[in-house]
């Protein structure tokens, strides 16, 4: 039975069948023991477990060079982002949330380890649960790429014993220089060759990808008037302000400002014409969604109303906190490379503009992976973290279990959720 209101593949489904039948065989349940709301819920409770190894594992990866981070501080991180506000929610829900980022988490852990073909696999899984999960096959795949551009562009450095270049990231002329050579280097068969060879699970998934938008007319499955893309820039901004406002103890501390000022005050041409592209993206490129207007359960309905709707200039006014935002959460990546930010940007882009419903169950991916690759802080600002991570949640759930509503055409019971 396929309702038509849902919108995405039936990889929760098909994995719930697959625990809930072996289970219900072995132990003698009945159909309605375990088909019920509890046992079905159950099944998020696993991935998020799953959620919490696989964060720890990650964090591991990507800093194992970094010694002085205490295995006790990467449990603390782990145990942060497992209580990640957005996703701890959905983990006693039914809904396609923890699984999504368990398959998309799995795959991003074996694309780092190298086991690209059993990336591209929980990649597929990963896409059951959410179509738009195809984006970070290409994020995999991208990691491949990215790697093998900067040894690449190190030789390169290396050639012209530049290192002003490599150390002075950020400039203008060096992203010319380097953009100059990202074209070079693609339109080598022999460099594209090698590409393809250590990223052909994933092209193979990307194709599979599109013979079914093709053969589906579309990448929603169900209710497609209510979720049609378009180019929604300023959706963007909403990723940047949400990651402020949830690793504020990273983003937002008074040195961070100080230096924002400091380079505002060095490059305010540069400052000038980003404020200007942000203005007229907000001018052309804003979408209200029905949905925020007329759900009164979700926090964005509140938020949307609150600031947004307040007046017709609030919407330009928030501009310099995008910049700041933007330059914050750029500040935190430089220890990447300038490729791995491309590739990450790219990904951010692909997934966050076309939806037109400011959701922010959207970001949740975005946001972990983001997370996942910044430097780790001091201890008192991780435990600052997590305490508000608490906070957030205990109030979340309050509200979720004691304040519930009526619609006035409806006798259901109505509750406020992200």
């Amino acid at each position: 039975q396929w309702d038509p209101m849902i919108t995405t593949l039936p990889g929760l489904y098909l994995a719930s069948v697959g625990v809930v039948k072996p289970a219900a065989w072995l132990f003698g349940w009945t159909g309605s023991v375990v088909c019920s709301a509890g046992m079905l819920r159950f099944i998020n409770l696993l991935f998020s477990a799953g959620n919490f190894y696989l964060l720890y594992l990650l964090l591991s990866k990507i800093h194992q060079k970094n010694k002085a981070v205490s295995g006790f501080q990467r449990i603390l991180s782990t145990l942060t982002l497992a209580m990640f506000p957005t996703l701890y929610f959905f983990t006693f829900l039914y809904y396609t949330d923890p699984g999504s980022v368990f398959f998309t988490l799995f795959a991003y852990l074996m694309c780092l380890y190298g086991n690209h073909k059993t990336s591209a696999l929980l990649g597929f899984c990963g896409f059951m649960f959410r179509q738009t999960n195809i984006v970070w096959t290409v994020f995999c795949a991208g990691n491949v790429v990215a790697e093998k551009l900067n040894e690449a562009w190190k030789t390169e450095l290396q050639k012209k014993k530049d290192e002003k270049i490599s150390s002075r990231k950020g400039s203008f002329s060096e992203l010319i220089r380097i953009l100059r050579f990202l074209i070079e280097y693609l339109m080598s068969l022999k460099n594209l060759v090698t590409l393809t060879v250590l990223t052909w699970p994933y092209i193979i998934l990307v194709m599979v990808f599109l013979v079914f938008v093709f053969i589906n007319g579309g990448i929603v499955v169900g209710d497609r008037s209510s979720h049609e893309a378009c180019l929604h820039f300023p959706q963007l901004f909403y990723f940047l302000s949400f990651t402020v406002f949830f690793s504020f103890p990273h983003l937002l501390t008074p040195t961070k400002i100080r230096k924002f000022l400091l380079s505002l005050r060095k490059h305010p041409v540069q400052y000038s014409l980003l404020a200007v592209i942000s203005l007229f993206l907000i001018w052309k490129f804003t979408y209200v969604h029905k949905y925020l207007l007329a759900d009164n359960r979700h926090y964005t309905f509140y938020v949307w109303r609150k600031i947004f709707q307040r007046h017709e200039l609030v919407k330009y006014v928030l501009v310099p906190v995008y910049t700041f935002a933007a330059w914050s959460f750029a500040d935190t990546l430089k220890s990447k490379s300038i490729f791995w930010i491309l590739m990450y940007f790219v990904c951010l882009l692909a997934v966050t503009v076309p939806q037109k419903l400011l959701e922010f169950r959207y970001f949740i991916l975005p946001f972990l992976i983001y997370r996942l690759n910044i430097p780790f802080l001091s201890l008192y600002r991780q435990l600052l973290e997590l305490a508000f991570y608490i906070v957030v949640n205990a109030v979340t759930f309050y509200l979720f279990l004691n304040k519930t509503f009526q619609w006035p055409n409806s006798d259901e019971i109505q509750r406020f959720m992200w």
